[in-house]
């Protein structure tokens, strides 16, 4: 059990555990995990941690093929500007290793916003708090157990 699968368990959403064998050499965890479980890359999210200025953090769910857009983001989220944050800071404010970074059950309840193209599946998958996990759910359940924002936040 992690603290994603964890926080759904505990709102008795409907959700679906996907395991596979996570490769130390993968080049990007989001499109290694839709290989592995054999559905599209526009369904699986990556959950990238931002620094939000003035010092705040935010989460960004994305297709794992797009890359985010910081100033739509910054824009969505409500700051001034916006920067990736590093390996450390993100690990921080969550309680997870990165690769297995998970938009539930994290340490602290960050702003959220969620690509708005999430909305164009029946489910999306998203990590389930460890490398080589993965959840899918049903788009609106993410949003509201997030109670992330929907936006175009792709380049």
């Amino acid at each position: 059990m992690t603290p994603a699968i964890n926080a759904l368990k505990k709102v008795g959403v409907a959700y679906q555990i996907h395991q596979y064998q996570h490769n130390e050499a993968a080049a990007s965890y989001g499109l290694e995990a839709a290989e592995a479980l054999g559905v599209k890359a526009a369904q699986v999210f990556k959950t990238l941690i931002v620094n939000l200025h003035p010092k705040s953090f935010a989460v960004a769910l994305v297709p794992v093929a797009s890359q985010l857009s910081l100033k739509a983001l910054a824009l969505a989220a409500g700051g001034k500007s916006a920067r990736m944050a590093e390996a450390r800071e993100a690990e921080r404010v969550t309680g997870y290793v990165l690769g297995g970074i998970s938009p539930l059950g994290q340490k602290w309840r960050l702003v959220t916003v969620i690509d708005h193209s999430a909305l164009t599946h029946a489910e999306i998958f998203v990590s389930g708090g460890r490398r080589g996990l993965d959840i899918s759910v049903a788009p609106a359940d993410l949003i509201a157990l997030t109670a992330a924002t929907v936006a175009d936040i792709t380049a």
